[in-house]
């Protein structure tokens, strides 16, 4: 029997999950679980880049890791980025393998450190939104993962990982670190009810996202006053919110309702109202069992805290052992963990 392929993923801690977030990776982690061995990160780290409130880092933290169990993730495959120091030692050490005009092509870079100039008023561009790449590379090569699942804007993030890999197996004469792929898996990019020429997102504000764990009343009225036309589709195309409704509906499993219903439209015999509402009553069957799971999981959250941390110690055993053969590579003085 062959090896098993080994799957990396990680997550910024937000706190809540919207159903962009859901139907635009983490369901993806949840199938993922059944075929390959993952290793699922919550990296907070990565969330100090910009500017943040402390307390909610924490906060976000927790609460993220009690919604991906939520929904599925098992907590043997989570782990806390900042519970293995791991991966910012080995982020170090790959520095030295990346050049500066790299990191300053990187797209995310260019774009938030635009922004953040022109939002602070003290233009203060932190190192470590440059240097985040690298600590993601480390991410990804400390546990040796075969696949990345991403999508088609985060391809020059896995190009930097293969690229420092290459470089370092270079430098040490030795094929250490196999070079990462790309899970390119079919996943939903669901767009804003409000407005769906743009992604659902919580930075656009209130009515752009629907949350997993949204009460019925809400997530009903948020369907039902979705936007259908932007009145820029042209003749004979489905229009961006039509087709948005029709997406979550098949994600959310409501396969057969989604072809008879999607079977009306091309008679034209479509009705906006029974298409809001077969959406909304797929979107309830679907969030009720993560609102159901995360009320039990709530009764006791030091118990959740305590298996993470667990997860988390044995995780970090196989980051151990790849930093100590990494140091060894490259001349470092070691020691034994």
């Amino acid at each position: 029997m062959s090896e098993q392929k080994t799957v990396l993923s990680a997550i910024q801690p937000t706190g809540t999950i919207h159903l962009g977030n859901y139907f635009g990776a983490v369901q993806n982690w949840v199938s993922l679980q059944e075929q390959f061995k993952c290793y699922y990160g919550v990296v907070d780290y990565h969330a100090m880049t910009m500017p943040y409130n402390v307390k909610k880092l924490r906060e976000n933290t927790w609460e993220l890791i009690l919604n991906l169990v939520s929904v599925g993730v098992k907590p043997k495959n989570l782990f806390i980025q900042s519970l293995i120091p791991e991966h910012t030692e080995l982020c170090w050490i790959f520095n030295n393998f990346c050049s500066i005009g790299r990191l300053t092509n990187m797209t995310q870079y260019k774009d938030k450190s635009e922004k953040s100039s022109s939002e602070s008023k003290d233009d203060f561009i932190s190192a470590g939104l440059l240097d985040y790449p690298v600590l993601q590379t480390a991410d990804i090569l400390i546990y040796k993962a075969d696949y990345v699942p991403v999508g088609k804007d985060q391809d020059q993030h896995l190009e930097l990982s293969r690229s420092i890999a290459k470089r370092f197996n270079n430098q040490v004469g030795k094929e250490y670190f196999v070079m990462p792929e790309g899970l390119h898996t079919e996943t939903p990019k669901i767009a804003s009810t409000a407005d769906p020429l743009r992604k659902m997102s919580k930075s656009a504000g209130e009515k752009h996202w629907i949350s997993c764990f949204a009460d019925e009343a809400r997530l009903r009225k948020q369907i039902k006053s979705a936007v259908t036309d932007t009145g820029d589709t042209p003749a004979g195309e489905m229009s961006p919110g039509i087709a948005n409704l029709f997406l979550m509906m098949k994600a959310a499993g409501a396969i057969e309702q989604h072809d008879q219903i999607m079977d009306t439209y091309k008679d034209g015999k479509l009705k906006y109202s029974e298409l809001k509402e077969a959406t909304a009553d797929a979107l309830v069957a679907m969030t009720s069992t993560f609102k159901e799971r995360k009320a039990e999981l709530s009764i006791n959250k030091r118990a959740l805290k305590d298996e993470i941390k667990t997860s988390s110690a044995e995780i970090r055993k196989k980051a151990q052992e790849t930093l100590r053969e990494v140091k060894d590579l490259v001349g470092l003085v070691n020691v034994k963990f």
